[in-house]
Parts: C-alpha cells; structure tokens; sequence
C-alpha cells in the first residue's frame, strides 16, 4: 500500500513533465486507444483526471513524462486521433516557475497609522540609533539573521555549464524556496555578472553586511576555489560553497551507511574520487579530514599526483599534497583496482563494469554525474558492487538547509570541518535503514539545525 502520492518525477527521471488536456468521446475504449498510442511512443504516464463532461465528450487532463522535447512531439501527436483532440498541452516545469518562486513578505502587521509608525518612520530611527552604537545589535534587530546571499556567476549551473548569472536565476531561487520551506531562513539571489573571481569577491563583501552568511553556488572551478578563500578572509561570517561542501556532506552521510553495511571503517578504506572540480576536490578534502587515509582524485588526465607534468595548476597541486600518499599514478581505470570506494562526480559512462568489478571485494560505488551518471546503478551492483547511488539518490538539499540555519543559530563566523561531519552523521543517523532520509521530511532539517549550531566552536577558527 502506497501512504503517499508516488513520485513520478523520481521514477521516471523525466526532464520533460506536461499536462495534456484531450477532449474525447464519451465512449468505452477511448482513453485507452490514446493512452496506448502514447505508450508505443515510449511515454510514460503519470495521475489521470476528469476535468470536465461537455455534450457526447469528456475532457481528461493526463500527466505526462518525457526524455526530451522530440520524445514530447511524437507521443503527443500519436494521441490526435479521430475522437481524440489534443486541447492544451500544459509545460509544468514553466508554470511552476511563472513569476518566479520567491517573494518578499512583511514578518508584521502594517494595518494601522501606529503600525507603520513602529516599522517605519519615525520609530525605526531608534533601532538605526542602537545598531549605530552596536552593530551585533543587527543580529537582534534586523533580518540579518535569518537571512543569506546566494551567489552566482552562472558559469557552471547543474549540468547546463555556462549559462550566464541570469539563466542561473531559477536555480537560485529555487534554492531560496527550498531554504524558506525547510528552515524559515530567507536567501536572496545575487546575480554577479563577472568571471574575474576578485572582483566576485569584491562586490559580495561589499554587500555581505546585509547577510549572517553568503552561499556561493554554480561558480565553475577553479574561480570557485579562489573566490571562497579570499572572501572568507575578507568576510568575518560562513562562507559556503554549496557544489562544493554540500555535495561533501552529502556524499559523506551516505557513505556512513555503506561503510557500517559493508563493514568497513573509514580510516582503512582506499577511495578513488572522479572529479576535480568543485564537488571532486571538496570530497576527497572531506574524507581525509574525517580519517581516510588513502584518496587518490583522478581528472580526465589520470590520478592526481605530487609532481605530475601534465594538466596541473595550484588547486591541484594543493590537492596533491594533502590526498595520494603514495603518489600513485595511472588512468582512472588502473587506480580502481583494488579500490574499497569509488565516488563520481565527472561526466556519464566513464566507468565500466570491468572496472567495478577489479575493485575490492564487496564495494561502493557512488556515480553521482547528473543527468547521467558515470555508470548505473543496475550495472555497478551486476559488477559486484555492494551498494550503488547515483546523483538522484544523494540531494544537497538535505545538508545545506541545516547547515546554513545552524550556523545562523549559533550566530558563527564559519562552517568547520566539524560542523559539516555533524550534519553527515546526523543524516546518516536519521536514514532509518536507508542511506540517507527523506529530504521532506521537517525533522531531519531539524536535527541537521541543532548538531551544526551546537558543533559550532570559536577556537576552531584560528
């Protein structure tokens, strides 16, 4: 029995989700011919209703899921039959986002003479006067507190790449929703239209006053990586590379799981990390700071090692200094031998069964390219993969939320290694025999609030 509405989007990993509105004949079999005629497309079908009777006709709204805009076309012209017209075909990705998906509302009344005169002029000059002589006094007074910047250049949004800052905007908003929804925490988007990562970094501290804390997000690496550092140093409040430290929580609270089924503990598991970008080098940093010893990060060069001649700059450099201890070199395919963990956030089909399958015994296999992820899930567990996600299965929404309301919460001025381990241990702590809980679910983002607040320590930021 299902307790819930099935999530269609999930099941069908669809990129294309419409609503088509058919006028039929009121006559048994009719539905059914076009439904099949649909079916022999390929389409998949989602809720069915009756919207309407008109005459000797009924009109139907059918949810509908689809590949790509071709895939649409043809599924939904195989539907016109002779006592089938197409009415509306309705894009509900588009509707959702008609008008955006945020707003700004009044936390207070504005019903009365006296109530404007309270939050406004002239009675507002006194809380001005105070944060005047106290400027912590704006965590009190003002919304700073309960609201961030998220940042954006849009050079490297989802797997659309580069876009543009104002193409990003959808994503960011839709940050902004979900951070309102789960949280209560307000996020505005800044939308910078710059590739020069200090003068990123100038025009965010320039308006960082106004936020307890600023969320980067969709910078391509390696900006990304310098835009985080200098604005840090420059910014004294969380600085928060989403791509980066929310996939790292993420990944890290999932492979909780699978180390405890796989039986293995973190300190002897040799990983391999796909990816050097933001997500790449920000996990394989993770997992040397929670005790793995032994990460080597490959890019489309081969293993990143110290010394290496070809394809290096200085993020990786510094990469290579902290991960491959025993400077192991070779393509993606000879470091995966023997391997205990592989973790992937690169590009589609770079992994093969063969490959899985000259790992350890028993091993996880996260393939977390999106749209397509390096190898499936059903390819890695026939290779002999003990456990196997992909991107779908490991969202930055369960940790970013939490986070950023906990480092609210406990008013600091960074988020540490130990407060992103918090969040990873407490998802992991909440997944009720999966590996990671229902990112829906209020209480998780709850639990994920209180362990990031109370793991928050001023002498851990030197």
């Amino acid at each position: 029995m299902v307790d819930r509405e099935p999530n269609w989007y999930e099941r069908y990993n669809a990129s294309q989700i419409v609503t088509v509105r058919l006028r039929l004949a009121d006559a048994p079999g009719t539905l059914a011919r076009a439904l099949e005629a649909a079916g022999r497309e390929g389409a998949k079908i989602g809720n069915v209703s009756l919207v309407g009777v008109d005459g000797a006709e009924k009109i139907r709204d059918i949810q509908m899921f689809f590949v790509d805009p071709e895939h649409q076309q043809r599924s939904i012209d195989a539907m016109r039959l002779d006592d089938v017209h197409v009415v509306e075909v309705i894009d509900e990705v588009m509707e959702c986002h008609r008008n955006g998906t945020i707003e700004t509302r009044s936390r207070v009344k504005l019903d009365t003479l006296m109530d404007l005169r309270l939050a406004y002029t002239p009675g507002v000059a006194r809380v001005c006067e105070r944060i005047a002589e106290d400027p912590a006094a704006a965590w009190d007074f003002t919304a700073v507190g309960q609201k961030i910047a998220i940042v954006t250049n849009g050079t490297a949004v989802l797997g659309l790449g580069d876009i543009g800052a104002l193409a990003g905007l959808p994503v960011m908003e839709g940050k902004a929703a979900i951070l309102a929804r789960f949280v209560g925490v307000s996020a505005e988007p800044i939308l910078i239209e710059e590739r020069d990562p200090m003068k990123i970094v100038d025009v965010v501290a320039a308006i960082s006053p106004g936020y307890g804390a600023i969320q980067l997000e969709d910078i391509a690496a390696p900006a990304c990586f310098v835009v985080e550092r200098e604005l840090q140093k420059r910014v004294d409040k969380p600085v928060f590379h989403d791509d980066q430290h929310g996939t790292a929580t993420v990944c890290v609270a999932g492979l909780l799981g699978a180390l405890e089924r796989t039986k293995r503990e973190i300190e002897g598991t040799r990983a391999v990390v796909l990816g050097a970008g933001a997500a790449g080098s920000a996990i394989a940093r993770f997992l040397v700071e929670l005790g793995m010893k032994d990460v080597v990060l490959c890019d489309s060069t081969g293993a990143i090692y110290s010394g290496r001649p070809e394809r290096m700059n200085d993020e990786k450099e510094a990469l290579a200094r902290v991960t491959n201890p025993n400077n192991a070199k070779g393509t993606l395919e000879e470091v995966m031998k023997g391997r205990d963990l592989f973790v992937g956030v690169s590009k589609p089909n770079l992994v093969t069964k063969a490959m899985v399958s000259s790992m350890a015994k028993d091993p996880i296999v996260f393939a977390l390219a999106n749209p397509v992820s390096e190898i499936s899930v059903a390819d890695a567990l026939d290779a002999g993969a003990a456990v196997a996600l992909d991107g779908r299965g490991m969202n930055n929404a369960l940790a970013y939320p939490g986070i950023f309301r906990g480092a609210l919460d406990a008013r600091a001025r960074r988020i540490t290694p130990k407060m992103m381990r918090a969040a990873a241990e407490t998802l992991s702590a909440r997944a009720n025999g999966a590996f990671l809980p229902n990112m829906l679910d209020l209480e998780v983002h709850r639990a994920v609030t209180k362990a990031v607040a109370d793991a928050w320590d001023p002498a851990d930021v030197t």
